[in-house]
């Protein structure tokens, strides 16, 4: 499906905000962190998200993370958070979900764990999600206390369910 890319990046490309396709009914998705997908030449996981995204009737998808640093490996990570980082990642994330109500893709998957300020900034994340009216999904059924399952892991064929994130507000 050829279709017009946005994305929003920082000035010094150390930092992706925003990644995704144009569309009337977007699926948005939460990952943990970015990788190095850009228009035009998405990484796995984005693909990932993508097929999700068009198997399951959505016409459009929007990457956003908990913590907007590239790094391909999630150890590479900053080992304390940037706070201005992440105050203009939820200045993005608003901008997005201000839109329409969106339909929300929980796939942090277990990375959440993997700094501590994650947690708090996702929580900071949902608040601006609930304010915005959005509907939670998860890549299968979920069990309470478990976290979403990160895309590049499951199947193609693993059903969207509804997902609740209160566990971590």
């Amino acid at each position: 499906m050829d279709q017009g890319w946005f994305w929003e990046r920082s000035a010094d490309g150390a930092a992706r905000f925003v990644l995704g396709t144009v569309g009337q009914r977007p699926l948005v998705c939460f990952g943990v962190n970015p990788s190095t997908a850009i228009p035009g030449a998405p990484d796995r996981t984005v693909s990932r998200v993508q097929g999700f995204a068009f198997d399951n009737g959505y016409d459009s998808w929007i990457m956003l993370n908990v913590y907007p640093q590239i790094a391909t490996d999630p150890n590479d990570m900053h080992a304390e958070q940037d706070v201005e980082l992440s105050a203009e990642n939820e200045r993005h994330i608003m901008a997005v979900l201000r839109v329409q109500p969106p339909t929300l893709l929980a796939a942090w998957g277990g990375l959440i764990t993997k700094r501590p300020y994650l947690r708090a900034a996702l929580r900071d994340i949902l608040k601006i999600a609930d304010s915005a009216g959005g509907s939670w999904l998860s890549i299968g059924k979920r069990e309470a206390g478990q976290h979403p399952l990160h895309p590049l892991y499951q199947r193609a064929v693993t059903p969207l369910e509804p997902y609740d994130p209160a566990m971590y507000s």
